[in-house]
């Protein structure tokens, strides 16, 4: 009678551990029911697939057209491309019968499409106030395949690395942050989608009132040598997107810019576009693009 109750009992507790794993996950788009630890996951977000990478955690399938740079394991044989970010392969999604899809950024439109398939959360980080939504954003997906110490610990870290960037002594210089493209200069001020420097960072704006458009506000030579600012953050999208790596320093060697204070100290920084641009908001990302603002500044890493 003991062994038949001891086994009665395994296969009652075996029961209940899917209910013990549920949860409800609150995101950009309202809230998502998981049942258990996902497996199976889809990630058509860039910063998610970095994310979920950086904590140890397996994924199945993947916009591969955009896995580049350092996220370029994710083109090997094991991962499944389902798409775009723009038009993910419904067919090839449903057929991996994911347990969590995870969408963001260019592929927010997806998001009841994605539900019909398998719980599906978003991921999507915007504007201000960036790192606290980046923040809930990567606390949110830990907290959906049970990683949630792990990115404590990570988050824990890249926010003793934001306070030491406001408050060093070498944090004194203003600064200009441009995206060039095409052969175009964009700048981008406080509030916009790169401001986050100047609003959380406490790096000074060279200037205050740039428009704050999705791909910054047109500018010239002369009016970089109107501003002339101490230091000059260069975003190269072309290199982003994974065309000319050289673009924006052939654009930028020139007269103009070579009269400028910020390239005569040596003070002009070419970005990792693939983080800032088309990545964004992933851990690695984030680690990524902190490490370049400090080099920048001159702060020990």
């Amino acid at each position: 009678m003991i062994k038949l109750k001891t086994a009665g009992l395994a296969v009652t507790f075996a029961a209940l551990l899917p209910l013990a794993q549920a949860k409800t996950v609150t995101h950009a788009q309202g809230t998502t029911e998981i049942d258990a630890v996902p497996e199976k996951i889809i990630a058509l977000d860039l910063a998610a697939v970095d994310t979920l990478n950086t904590l140890g955690v397996e994924i199945t399938g993947l916009p591969k057209p955009h896995a580049y740079d350092y996220l370029e394991k994710f083109t090997g044989d094991q991962y499944t491309s389902v798409g775009s970010f723009w038009e993910p392969d419904f067919e090839t999604i449903a057929a991996l019968q994911p347990d969590l899809i995870v969408i963001g950024g260019r592929s927010q439109k997806q998001y009841k499409a994605m539900s019909k398939i398998a719980p599906t959360v978003d991921a999507t980080v915007w504007n201000e106030p960036f790192l606290d939504q980046f923040y809930s954003v990567t606390e949110m997906l830990a907290d959906s395949v049970d990683k949630s110490a792990q990115a404590e610990a990570e988050l824990a870290a890249i926010k003793a690395r934001v306070e030491q960037i406001k408050t060093a002594p070498q944090n004194n210089k203003n600064a200009l942050f441009i995206l060039t493209s095409g052969g175009k200069i964009s700048a981008f001020g406080p509030g916009s989608r790169f401001g986050w420097i100047h609003d959380e960072l406490g790096i000074e704006p060279t200037v205050k009132d740039v428009e704050t458009e999705t791909h910054g506000d047109p500018i010239s030579f002369e009016f970089l040598q109107k501003v002339n600012p101490d230091m000059i953050f260069v975003m190269d999208r072309d290199a982003a997107i994974g065309q000319d790596s050289q673009a924006a320093k052939a654009l930028l060697d020139n007269e103009l810019v070579h009269q400028l204070t910020a390239y005569k100290n040596d003070d002009i920084t070419f970005l990792n576009g693939y983080s800032w641009y088309m990545v964004a908001y992933g851990l690695t990302a984030m680690n990524n693009m902190l490490d370049e603002i400090e080099t920048a500044l001159g702060i020990d890493q």
